[in-house]
């Protein structure tokens, strides 16, 4: 399982997540970031042979993308274009290929709970040149998933999530919960083990789910991300 972060955000030490991860998560500016941000996390990619990857969002920076917007399927398309073909045209002039996507916040959120947002951005994905893989997020019962991307012709990467809580149904403890972000790195190990040798996550209230991950996500703007990063890169190798 290759380790990913979310970058170009303007929170965090992006410099110090790229020592140890192998696909960066760029915002495209809607929700943070901007031209300038993603031309340096396209640098440091290329400095540490790292995966890019874009990372679009709701136009919601006073919210950091995490509140759901109520746009047609065509709108979504678009909006998802537009933030990608900004990411990709700064790779081009430096020389890097984007490789995947992954919604941010909200808009992940909101791919994972309603098919009609998936596959808005399944087709936006199918658009673009190059064909990019969609990175969602890696759950138990995932025919649906698999089968909708197959029809659009869009490659998948599966993720889960290692300073995330998860729900008994298999989905991230919300943010608002007590306990749904993780601030200790051993916490964070943990569960990446488990997910690396079971195959499976553990509830916040017990319930062992069985999940096939293909990327791990640590998020850039929490605080124990690096040393977590780290660790769990080295516990990976080894």
């Amino acid at each position: 399982m290759k380790l990913n972060a979310d970058v170009g955000e303007g929170v965090g030490d992006d410099e110090s997540l790229f020592r140890w991860i192998e696909m960066a998560n760029v915002a495209c500016g809607a929700h943070a970031g901007g031209p300038e941000e993603m031309a340096e996390a396209v640098d440091l990619a290329m400095s540490y042979g790292v995966a890019v990857g874009a990372h679009p969002g709701y136009p919601d920076r006073e919210g950091f993308g995490r509140k759901s917007m109520e746009l047609s399927s065509a709108e979504l398309t678009r909006l998802v274009i537009e933030q990608v073909e900004a990411l990709d045209s700064i790779c081009q002039r430096a020389g890097a290929k984007l490789q995947y996507v992954k919604p941010h916040g909200a808009l992940y959120h909101d791919m994972m709970a309603r098919q009609e947002v998936y596959e808005a951005i399944l087709k936006a994905v199918a658009w673009l040149p190059h064909s990019p893989a969609l990175m969602i997020m890696a759950r138990e019962h995932d025919a649906l998933d698999r089968g909708l991307a197959g029809r659009h012709g869009v490659p998948l990467l599966f993720e889960a999530f290692a300073d995330r809580a998860y729900t008994a149904q298999g989905t991230l403890l919300d943010r608002a919960e007590r306990g749904a972000v993780y601030s200790d790195s051993g916490r964070m190990l943990e569960q990446v083990m488990q997910l690396a040798h079971e195959g499976s996550v553990t509830s916040h209230c017990g319930k062992v789910i069985a999940i096939a991950a293909d990327t791990i996500c640590v998020h850039g703007d929490n605080q124990a991300s690096v040393e977590a990063a780290k660790q769990i890169h080295l516990a990976l190798k080894s």
